[in-house]
């Protein structure tokens, strides 16, 4: 009776806009205060407990990594990269915007914050060309959902941690997924390009010297995931330690290489980093006495049973969780769903010996699709509140993105080796 009133609770605070932190920390304390069998100071053991982990540490370290990477000179060289690589094809700065979206995303490693910088940076510029506010802001929007999968992406690590899964595997599964995602996005924006007349940058393909010129000026930026990457693999650092060797090599990049970063963008960067920290923190330590209280109740092992007992097909199983997460992410933060509802399917993940890599995958790509989505997307409001496009007209613009989306979702949910391709060629 208790934890049903609980997560009545945490539904009513998530629904009428608390903070996430907020309502899960919120339906915590109610359910300790109400059970008298239990003491109410274990809701700050569990809350502060949940953040005693050394694998926690790398998600400072790489929201650091990708805060300086927009103070170093890195963006407008990614810009430049994807503009010669794309620039030729019809929607060109349409097309350099995905581009720019899957060679950021091995920087930033969050949805959000890619969103953002190109709202700040492409849609003003798209505008200008003749592109509508809308449909520039939903290309935005969507091609952002790449970010978090390809690697060092925050949902990740953070899958990684609740889930007790290698992190450098779930890197790995990123890339092809990201990648693919990334070509299907391109071939939208073209269709849509050539009915809208929107035109390319340049009137021809840029030639082989021009490329290059623009590689060579990029290849610092670009050699990074590289290096994390294969760091782990090959037992140079662990994930927590790839963290701190990205801030390194952002920091050269800034004030030895490019020589753009000052000292005020330092101190601006190290405010940014404490907040984004900060906001992420909190989430997973008052999700730690929520995932206290479903352990405690039984509840995994509980829903295990049950839903075992009507679905014996691991297809059947992956297709109801992604219908569920579907309508999850549409009103919950990805991160904070992950860290309330991984511990209920993780025994039953196991029991139908579906691989743990590729469900982080499923996952992570359906909370990401979610953030893009109303009522509560994410992604969708940065995107909207920063360009001023009107949710309505980004929503009808969104549609043919939301349906590539989905088709990439069924080809990561149903080709497992779309994931573990890379995790088993190098891991193997």
């Amino acid at each position: 009776m208790i934890v049903g009133l609980t997560f009545v609770l945490l539904l009513v605070l998530l629904f009428i806009n608390a903070p996430v932190f907020v309502a899960i920390l919120g339906s915590s304390i109610f359910y300790f205060v109400a059970n008298n069998s239990l003491s109410w100071m274990m809701v700050v053991q569990r809350t502060i407990s949940g953040l005693e982990s050394i694998p926690l540490l790398a998600v400072p370290f790489f929201v650091m990594a990708g805060v300086f990477m927009n103070y170093t000179g890195i963006t407008s060289r990614m810009i430049r990269f994807a503009e010669v690589l794309t620039g030729h094809m019809p929607g060109g700065l349409a097309q350099t915007n995905v581009v720019l979206s899957t060679l950021m995303g091995g920087l930033s490693g969050s949805s959000l914050a890619d969103a953002a910088m190109q709202s700040k940076i492409l849609v003003p510029e798209m505008e200008k060309r003749g592109y509508g506010k809308a449909f520039s802001s939903a290309v935005t929007g969507a091609s952002a959902l790449i970010t978090p999968i390809i690697p060092p992406g925050i949902a990740l690590i953070i899958y990684g941690f609740v889930g007790n899964v290698s992190i450098g595997r779930l890197f790995l599964a990123g890339v092809v997924p990201g990648v693919m995602t990334c070509l299907f996005m391109m071939v939208v924006v073209h269709f849509i390009s050539k009915r809208r007349g929107y035109l390319p940058i340049y009137e021809r393909r840029a030639g082989i010297r021009e490329v290059f010129r623009a590689f060579r000026e990029a290849s610092w930026a670009l050699f990074l995931p590289v290096v994390i990457v294969g760091g782990i693999r090959f037992g140079v650092f662990t994930p927590t330690e790839a963290g701190s060797i990205a801030i390194l090599y952002a920091l050269v990049l800034g004030t030895i290489v490019y020589r753009e970063m000052t000292l005020k963008d330092l101190k601006t960067g190290l405010i940014e980093t404490v907040t984004t920290t900060a906001s992420i923190m909190l989430i997973i330590a008052a999700a730690s006495s929520f995932a206290w209280i479903l352990t405690w109740e039984r509840v995994p092992q509980i829903t295990a049973n049950w839903v075992l007992s009507i679905v014996s097909s691991p297809g059947m199983f992956l297709l109801l969780i992604n219908i569920f997460l579907l309508i999850v992410g549409m009103f919950i933060e990805g991160n904070a769903a992950m860290l309330v509802l991984i511990p209920i399917f993780m025994p039953m993940v196991q029991a139908l010996g579906i691989n743990d890599v590729h469900f982080g995958m499923v996952f992570i790509f359906n909370m990401a699709v979610g953030s893009l989505t109303p009522p509560m997307g994410t992604v969708m409001f940065t995107t909207c509140s920063i360009t001023g496009a009107k949710i309505g007209d980004y929503i009808r613009e969104s549609v043919p993105f939301y349906l590539v989306l989905l088709f990439c979702l069924l080809l990561i949910t149903y080709i497992p080796q779309i994931s573990l391709f890379l995790p088993n060629l190098l891991f193997n």
